[in-house]
C-alpha cells in the first residue's frame, strides 16, 4: 500500500503527472536507449518505438496503477500486471533492470516538469515506481519459477520441421527440440518470444500464439506485416522480424525462442465458452480449440470469426475441422469481402453481428484481434448480459486498450 502521506501528494499531483506522462515516457525511452543501446538494439521492440504504442502503452500503465493506488476500495490492477509480468518472463527480464528503468524515467519527469518535482512528489511517484517495480518482479519470480527456468535460461533453440503458407500474408512454423526431447508444456492461448538476429545485428524478439501444443511439437503462424501510414500520417514501418521470418527461415533452420507465457489461458471449468477472433487474432483461439479437441471436452463452445475475405483467412479449413471435432461446438463466420460467393450456413457478409448468436447463460468469452474490434464484441456481450469479469482479451503488442481508458 502507499503510505499516507505519498497518497496525498500522489492525489494532488496526478492530474498534471497524467497530463504530463504522454510527454515523459518518449523522452523516457530517448534517454534509457542513449544510456543503453543494446536494450533498443536486442530486447525492445523497434517497431514499437517508432509507431508510439509502447510509450503511450507505458503511459497508460503508470497512470493506470497509480490511480489505483489511490483510490479507495479499488481492485488491484492484477489484470494489468500480469499481462506485463508474462510478457516481461517470455523475454528474460531480470529485476535489476528495473533501476535502469527507474533512473531515466525519474530524469525525464524532471525535465518535463522541472521545479513543479518536489523532494516530496519525488519521493511519493518513487514509492508508486518502486511498489509497481516490485509487484511485477514478485511475479515474474513466481513465472520463472513456475516454468522452471531463471532469467537466463528462458531460451533455447528449436528446429523448423514444417513450413505452410496458410494465407497470402501468413505462414505457420512447426517447430521441436534440436534432439527431439520434449519441449516444454504451454497451456492453451500462451505464446512464445521469438528472437532472430537482422542483417543490421540488431537482435528482436516477437511473440506469437502457440496455434497448437502437443506431441513434442509446437506451432505458431507469422503474419507478413507491410509498410503503412497511420491516421496522423505517420509511417510505419514494415514488420522486421515477421517479414524477416517469411523471408529466410524455412524447413531445417533453428529458431530461438523462449518457453510458454501469457495470461490469456483457457479455464478449466464447464462453463460454455465463447471463442471470438478476427483476422491473426485467430491463432491463440486456434490454440484453445486444440487443447479441447484434445482433450475431448464436452463443454458448449460458440466460435465466432471475422476477416477480410475467405482467401486470406488464414487457417480457414483448421478452424472449420477443430470445431467439427466438438460435439457440442458451433461456428459463425462473417467476412467482409464475401464476392460472389454467397452466404452459406456459417458464413455471412458483412462485420460481426451478435444480434443472431445464441450466448449461453454463465459464458466465459475469449476475445483476441484488433482493438476497436474487440472493444466493440465486448461492449456488445456486456449488453447481452455477460458479466465483464467473464470478458478475457488479448493485444498483440503493446496494451493499447489500457491506453484507450
Amino acid at each position: 500500500m502507499l503510505s499516507p502521506t505519498s497518497t496525498d501528494v500522489v492525489k494532488a499531483t496526478l492530474p498534471a503527472i497524467g497530463a504530463a506522462i504522454g510527454d515523459i515516457t518518449p523522452l523516457f525511452y530517448r534517454k534509457m536507449f542513449d544510456a543503453h543501446p543494446e536494450l533498443e538494439r536486442d530486447l525492445f521492440n523497434r517497431g514499437n518505438q517508432k509507431a508510439g504504442d509502447q510509450p503511450r502503452a507505458l503511459a497508460a500503465s503508470i497512470a493506470t496503477y497509480a490511480t489505483v493506488l489511490v483510490t479507495p476500495d479499488a481492485p488491484a490492477p492484477l489484470d494489468l500486471l500480469r499481462r506485463i509480468g508474462h510478457k516481461h518472463a517470455s523475454l528474460g527480464i531480470k529485476p535489476e533492470e528495473y533501476e535502469i528503468v527507474h533512473t531515466h524515467l525519474f530524469a525525464a519527469i524532471v525535465e518535463v516538469l522541472g521545479d513543479a518535482v518536489t523532494p516530496e512528489v519525488a519521493a511519493a511517484w518513487d514509492e508508486v515506481y518502486w511498489l509497481m517495480a516490485n509487484d511485477l518482479i514478485t511475479l515474474e519470480k513466481e513465472l520463472y519459477a513456475e516454468a522452471e527456468v531463471t532469467p537466463e535460461t528462458v531460451w533455447r533453440d528449436v528446429v523448423v520441421t514444417e513450413r505452410r503458407q496458410e494465407s497470402p500474408d501468413t505462414v505457420s512454423f512447426t517447430v521441436a527440440a534440436p534432439d527431439g526431447s520434449p519441449l516444454a508444456t504451454a497451456k492453451p492461448g500462451q505464446y512464445v518470444s521469438v528472437a532472430v538476429r537482422l542483417p543490421d545485428g540488431a537482435r528482436q524478439i516477437r511473440q506469437y500464439s502457440l496455434t497448437r501444443a502437443a506431441a513434442g511439437q509446437w506451432a505458431f503462424s507469422v503474419k507478413a506485416i507491410a509498410a503503412s501510414v497511420a491516421e496522423d500520417g505517420t509511417e510505419i514501418p514494415e514488420g522486421e522480424v515477421s517479414n524477416f521470418l517469411h523471408r529466410t527461415v524455412f524447413e531445417g533452420d533453428t529458431l530461438t525462442t523462449s518457453v510458454p507465457f501469457g495470461d490469456l489461458v483457457l479455464d478449466d471449468s464447464d462453463d460454455p465458452l465463447l471463442l471470438v477472433s478476427a483476422g491473426i487474432g485467430s491463432t491463440p483461439i486456434l490454440g484453445m480449440l486444440n487443447y479441447l479437441s484434445h482433450t475431448g471436452s464436452n463443454r458448449r463452445v460458440t466460435v465466432l470469426h471475422a476477416d477480410r475475405s475467405l482467401a486470406r483467412h488464414a487457417h480457414r479449413q483448421q478452424l472449420s475441422a477443430l470445431v467439427a471435432t466438438l460435439p457440442d461446438a458451433t461456428l459463425h463466420r462473417w467476412y467482409e469481402e464475401l464476392g460472389e460467393r454467397g452466404a452459406a450456413a456459417d458464413v455471412r457478409a458483412g462485420r460481426v453481428d451478435l444480434a443472431g448468436v445464441e450466448i449461453q447463460g454463465g459464458a466465459r468469452a475469449y476475445l483476441c484481434g484488433p482493438l476497436p474490434f474487440m472493444q466493440a464484441v465486448r461492449s456488445d456481450l456486456v449488453d447481452r448480459g455477460v458479466a465483464a469479469d467473464r470478458i478475457h482479451y488479448e493485444v498483440f503488442g503493446p496494451d493499447k486498450w489500457v491506453a484507450a481508458n
